[in-house]
């Protein structure tokens, strides 16, 4: 039977053969055509970033000029894993049965929410996860919830257009779904959503929530939201969170 090696959780340190040993695969692309001098523009780079005995396992020739890389390299640092405080969403997950009782019991009618990808964001599949009757890996969505009247506006929903749903349905919550954040947009996109409702004077009389897979509970309250919601969430995760928070 092998030896289960104690870790020290004050300096904790990559491993890839060995504990601690430090390595890491780092992938990266170069605006240089494929060649020696590309490869060695890879590890001159990876060395410059902190990485030890920096080698190009794998490269990959991408056109007109750009090159792709895969490098292993060592890492001299550690994390003092026992410092590190996250913000969470701070609450009792239920299960659906649980929810649908604590609706019954707590809130007393229908539970509205309105779920949508909005900007220019067509992806679908992270506000599908949790609103759709079908739900993902075996969680069903909001759609089959008892108690909960469930909309799901889609992709692409201008601001605009959600706020104006959320006051015509009177809605409990928005739920905001962004996967597409290259260079950010997803940033200006979330925080225009709580100007509006600002403006329309209902943003305290809704519970506000965004999720997406760069979108962590303390990003959302940065920009205004009561929680954000990262991957590996499921719809009894937001679900419980709209609930209890209708309740204080």
């Amino acid at each position: 039977m092998t030896e289960v090696q104690k870790v020290d959780l004050t300096k904790v340190k990559p491993y890839g053969d060995t504990m601690n040993d430090g390595m890491v695969q780092l992938g990266f692309s170069l605006p240089v055509p494929a060649g020696d001098e590309a490869s060695e523009a890879a590890r001159q780079l990876a060395r410059k970033m902190g990485f030890e005995e920096p080698s190009v396992v794998y490269t990959k020739d991408l056109g007109e000029g750009y090159t792709y890389f895969v490098v292993y390299g060592k890492t001299p640092y550690t994390v003092d894993y026992t410092k590190i405080e996250v913000p969470k969403v701070e609450i009792d997950v239920m299960d659906r049965g649980e929810i649908e009782q604590y609706i019954k019991d707590n809130i007393k009618r229908d539970v509205v929410i309105i779920g949508a990808c909005t900007g220019t964001d067509a992806h679908t599949v992270g506000i599908d996860a949790i609103m759709n009757m079908k739900g993902y890996a075996g969680h069903f969505g909001l759609e089959r919830y008892e108690g909960v009247e469930a909309y799901n506006l889609g992709s692409q929903v201008p601001n605009e257009e959600l706020v104006a749903k959320a006051i015509e349905l009177n809605a409990d919550a928005i739920l905001v779904s962004q996967v597409v954040t290259q260079k950010d947009v997803h940033i200006p996109n979330l925080t225009e959503l709580v100007e509006l409702l600002e403006a329309e004077g209902i943003r305290d009389k809704i519970i506000l929530c965004c999720g997406g897979p760069r979108v962590s509970h303390e990003l959302a309250k940065e920009l205004g939201y009561d929680a954000g919601f990262g991957p590996g969430s499921y719809a009894e995760d937001v679900a419980s969170f709209i609930v209890t928070e209708m309740t204080k």
